[in-house]
């Protein structure tokens, strides 16, 4: 029997929201596979290849949706295949796969951008002229800061200045850590936008979890599943338990990265997981 928190929905409602799932999105880190502390040497987790697997065979469309910025969705997807993990480019998903039909949309064309190839290379793919930091681009329509761990203040310069100048404001994530297989580790583009903030005032866009532009993107990957047939599947009660409330998704939510079943026990019953189950191992029996 599927067991769910204390004062969440019951069995019942879990079980049957389940069953009417028509579409998965999976956490990466933490959920599907722990890195190592520079986000590298994946290893999957428990389960991970075979439920992924049971999915295919029932032909339940599913993505990887990772907050992190250090590889482009083709590089990500071919080190988590290489470890069984199976998910081709179209389904991996970065927030740089968000800001590129997120900055399509609102016609930019120029941007300054903070970080490694992960973050650039799919926006200069995509057709943007991208200037990267610390070049500076004061005439940029948008700055996004990613993952960054070589910055330095001419870097901060750079996305001031083009801030100052009325540049939209865009980061892949404000989270503090993320998970890996040494415990916490620093999420250096939230630790960014907050320098920026802190000297122009401006707060950053998120266009990773939890935002609405993510939803709506792997909403469009999913084949056009709309959220409320959606299971969203991840180990932090602040990225994928949060986007799953605020989509009208199912929030499975599982202990083997950021946050304990304590942690998701602790929140306000109406922000719970609908399931907070021990990881996917545990997901691929109840789905069996």
């Amino acid at each position: 029997m599927i067991q769910t928190l204390a004062h969440t929905p019951g069995p019942a409602y879990a079980e049957a929201r389940l069953a009417n799932v028509r579409g998965f999105v999976f956490d990466i880190d933490g959920t599907l596979a722990l890195a190592d502390k520079l986000l590298s040497g994946y290893q999957p987790l428990p389960g991970a290849c075979e439920l992924l697997a049971l999915l295919r065979q029932r032909r339940i469309p599913y993505v990887g949706f990772t907050n992190g910025s250090t590889k482009t969705p083709q590089k990500l997807s071919e080190a988590l295949t290489a470890i069984g993990i199976e998910l081709d480019e179209r389904h991996t998903l970065t927030p740089v796969s968000v800001a590129v039909d997120l900055f399509q949309r609102r016609g930019y064309k120029r941007l300054l951008v903070l970080g490694g190839e992960g973050v650039w290379k799919p926006l200069a793919d995509a057709g943007f002229d991208v200037v990267r930091s610390p070049e500076r681009a004061d005439d940029a329509e948008a700055v996004l800061i990613g993952w960054h761990p070589e910055f330095g203040l001419g870097d901060l310069d750079a996305a001031c200045k083009a801030v100052w100048a009325g540049a939209a404001f865009y980061t892949v994530s404000k989270a503090a850590v993320v998970a890996s297989r040494e415990g916490r580790t620093l999420g250096i583009s939230g630790a960014l936008a907050a320098a920026v903030t802190s000297v122009t005032g401006k707060k950053a866009v998120v266009v990773g979890k939890p935002s609405p532009q993510a939803l709506t993107c792997a909403s469009g990957r999913l084949g056009g599943v709309r959220p409320a047939q959606m299971a969203i599947v991840g180990d932090d009660i602040s990225l994928e338990n949060a986007m799953a409330h605020r989509g009208g998704a199912m929030s499975i939510g599982v202990h083997t990265g950021l946050n304990s079943a304590e942690d998701f026990e602790r929140l306000a019953p109406a922000s719970r997981a609908h399931l907070s189950i021990s990881g996917v191992d545990r997901l691929l029996e109840l789905l069996k």
